[in-house]
């Protein structure tokens, strides 16, 4: 019997799962963004603390994707500009992306995050240079390539069209490592995927 072929979509998947692991294959000299996301969200849950989350564009939309699954481990997740979030203070923790390094926003919000005593965990592609890294408590490295450095210009001029654009490589490995962390923390704060599913709405 032939063997099935690959259809497009499976090749195209494939190629995109392979892009977005290859960011956590590479090898830095930061600690894996995996270990300090788990160790700040789960010192946050033993101090009882807050957990805010904001990012501008697609990263914001990871962000709050993480929100909701934070808050279906139990844990007290406010995603920023939301009308029900509320102040932060000083236990609390502020988990904010900067793919290319920083926003005007997100260093505005991590700036008041600091004077009001939380710590703040920013994500980021560029640790060393950018504007947000100054604000950080905590920094997860994630290697992958953001809209700030991805080419558009010559790929424009007569080079091949990416499979993914712009900042998709850094928002995609976000997604990954959300889950990885959701995973991770569920086994430190012994929730079972019963009392997970318990916490998701049912006004749907």
């Amino acid at each position: 019997m032939a063997e099935p072929k690959i259809t497009l979509t499976a090749a195209l998947a494939t190629q995109i799962c392979n892009q977005i692991n290859s960011v956590f294959a590479k090898s830095t000299s930061s600690p894996p963004a995996l270990d300090v996301m788990r160790e700040e969200v789960a010192a946050a849950a033993a101090r009882n603390a807050r957990i805010f989350v904001y990012g501008v564009g697609r990263e914001g939309l990871m962000l709050k994707a993480l929100c909701m699954r934070l808050a279906h481990l139990g844990l007290q997740a406010h995603c920023v500009f939301d009308m029900t979030a509320p102040p932060i203070s000083a236990p609390d923790l502020l988990i904010a992306s900067a793919g290319p390094g920083g926003f005007s926003t997100v260093d505005a919000i991590c700036g008041v995050a600091r004077s009001c005593g939380a710590r703040i965990l920013l994500l980021t592609a560029r640790p060393e240079s950018g504007s947000a890294a100054k604000y950080a408590s905590a920094i997860g490295y994630i290697p992958a390539q953001t809209m700030a450095d991805d080419g558009g210009e010559a790929a424009e001029e007569g080079g091949s069209r990416p499979l993914l654009p712009m900042g998709s490589v850094y928002e995609g490995a976000m997604f990954v490592l959300f889950e990885m962390v959701v995973f991770q923390l569920a086994e430190i704060l012994d929730q079972s995927p019963e009392a997970v599913r318990s916490r998701h709405t049912n006004l749907e």
